[in-house]
């Protein structure tokens, strides 16, 4: 596996963008942010290279530093953290990765962000018949010391067609399947950033494969690839 490491310049350059938010200290200081997100770039593609290692990556996506803040009410123009995201290759292993680099604030997630409704209602209806295998998973013991709980945005109460008496509503109500985990700067400026986080990665795959497995299949299991 590839190892390359954040520096504490990467933390300082963020820190100080984050107290001068604003287009002229940018193009002034705009070589040092090259400089920076060079370093970064260097730890997503070494995450990139050892995740390749255990899943079939399709592409390294490094998002921007530039804001959209059209309907913003925060009309900084630049985000104050480094992040990129892993998409899995083909339309039979779904989820995604992401990484995410700020002082004091660093993270990684993997999961679903944005099911479309199709998805969710074919999500929601295999936790209705059935969550027992989801619920070993969450459970295992070194998946709970990594990732923790399974979070995300849901509904309140029932979403529509559901009852809210469903001894698996907790996971039913879910808009969102998400797992994270969190770093400190110490961590994240460890040479063996970028193995800790494909490895943790990895332990994400059984949840992956069980998620995937049911969003192209339907309820009978009968596969709707190309359908």
């Amino acid at each position: 596996m590839s190892n390359t490491s954040i520096t504490k310049e990467v933390f300082n350059f963020l820190n100080t963008l984050k107290e001068n938010n604003d287009r002229e200290w940018f193009t002034e200081n705009k070589k040092r942010f090259k400089a920076t997100e060079t370093v970064v770039k260097s730890v997503f593609q070494a995450i990139y290279e050892n995740v390749q290692e255990h899943d079939d990556i399709e592409r390294l996506k490094t998002f921007r530093i530039y804001r959209d803040v059209r309907f913003s009410h925060d009309k900084t123009p630049y985000k104050v953290n480094f992040s990129a995201g892993l998409s899995r290759s083909g339309v039979q292993l779904r989820g995604g990765y992401y990484i995410h680099i700020q002082p004091k604030g660093s993270f990684i997630a993997a999961g679903f962000w944005a099911p479309n409704k199709e998805d969710l209602l074919r999500i929601r209806k295999e936790w209705e018949l059935d969550a027992s295998e989801l619920r070993d998973i969450l459970a295992n013991k070194n998946f709970q010391k990594t990732w923790g709980e399974l979070t995300g945005d849901g509904v309140k109460t029932a979403p529509k067609g559901f009852s809210k008496e469903d001894p698996n509503i907790d996971l039913i109500r879910k808009k969102q399947f998400i797992l994270v985990k969190n770093f400190n700067d110490k961590a994240v400026m460890d040479p063996k950033f970028a193995t800790e986080v494909s490895e943790a990665f990895k332990q994400v795959r059984p949840f992956f494969d069980l998620m995937s497995n049911i969003l192209t299949t339907d309820l009978n299991g009968a596969s709707v690839i190309g359908q």
